[in-house]
């Protein structure tokens, strides 16, 4: 699983599609996408064109997607992951995500947020666990070769792990200095689960010049230091602690930026510094499953 990854949410149609090649055409092997995202098909086409091209092989990518919160009850999860598959285009998926341990209702294929009429999120009661066992018979099938979570706190992941056959690869969660993650890295570390991070460079926001941790005089004289960006900066500081990030861009300057971090180390001095961030302040809170006090809701305990 290659430690830096390209996130692909909000990355459609040809722009999308455009990001994807460049990236591979750059280094990038770790592609991260869901079918949330309702991307599949571009990122699908990216690979195989590269691979068509010559310029990769179907074994050297390591493509992420998920299932979808709607597919939870173990009867549509195989569906769920052949109708990835084909989206894809693809024979088998590398790792294969339960997106949240929290399900929504099924209504149909196309309704993936379903609401009553006040507006609040249909969630299910169906249990991860059992979801999770389905996945399990995926990778048995050969249609994922790997299978993790996403969103999940250290209790539901202990959970898992206590009750499952084949252990999850990875918890891809969201981790950047404004919550750094590092009690959960080194639970997961115990367990031998990797950490994937996603919104590894919260939201930038230029014009607020928010986060503080991209935009600040100290972390920019650490980028000078190095003739650095602050998110190259960012991004070396997430893959020495220990995880994996997968900035997510449709920008090809920006995705050959990001890949660029890998002829530099940070100090210990440097290191303290973007720890200041950490002020646990997250961009994903789910707050639509907050509100509604699920008991899978996996933001209410410490990590």
């Amino acid at each position: 699983m290659p430690v830096l990854g390209l996130g692909t949410y909000n990355s459609k149609n040809n722009e999308g599609e455009i990001a994807i090649k460049h990236a591979i055409d750059i280094g990038y092997r770790h592609i991260d996408t869901a079918y949330f995202y309702q991307n599949e098909a571009e990122v699908g086409k990216a690979i195989r064109d590269k691979i068509s091209d010559g310029v990769v092989k179907r074994e050297d990518i390591f493509l992420v997607t998920k299932l979808w919160n709607i597919h939870h009850d173990p009867k549509y999860v195989e569906t769920a992951c052949r109708k990835q598959l084909s989206n894809l285009g693809l024979d088998y998926i590398d790792l294969y995500l339960m997106h949240m341990p929290v399900g929504y209702q099924y209504v149909d294929e196309e309704t993936l947020l379903p609401k009553n009429e006040a507006g609040q999120l249909l969630l299910s009661d169906i249990d991860y666990l059992d979801t999770y066992k389905a996945m399990e018979q995926l990778v048995k099938s050969g249609l994922v070769r790997s299978i993790g979570v996403s969103n999940f706190n250290s209790e539901q992941l202990l959970r898992i792990i206590e009750n499952c056959e084949i252990k999850p690869v990875t918890n891809q969660v969201e981790c950047s200095p404004a919550i750094n993650q590092k009690k959960l890295t080194a639970f997961c570390k115990k367990y031998d689960v990797t950490v994937t991070a996603y919104t590894p460079l919260g939201r930038p926001n230029p014009e607020q010049q928010k986060p503080d941790f991209l935009y600040s005089a100290e972390v920019k004289a650490i980028a000078e230091k190095y003739k650095k960006t602050t998110p190259q900066v960012v991004l070396r500081y997430l893959v020495e602690l220990g995880v994996l990030p997968i900035p997510k861009s449709s920008n090809v300057g920006r995705i050959s930026e990001n890949f660029d971090i890998f002829d530099f180390e940070l100090t210990a001095e440097e290191r303290c510094v973007l720890d200041g961030y950490n002020t646990g302040e997250r961009y994903v809170p789910l707050n639509l499953i907050k509100s509604l006090n699920h008991k899978y809701y996996p933001f209410g305990i410490e990590f």
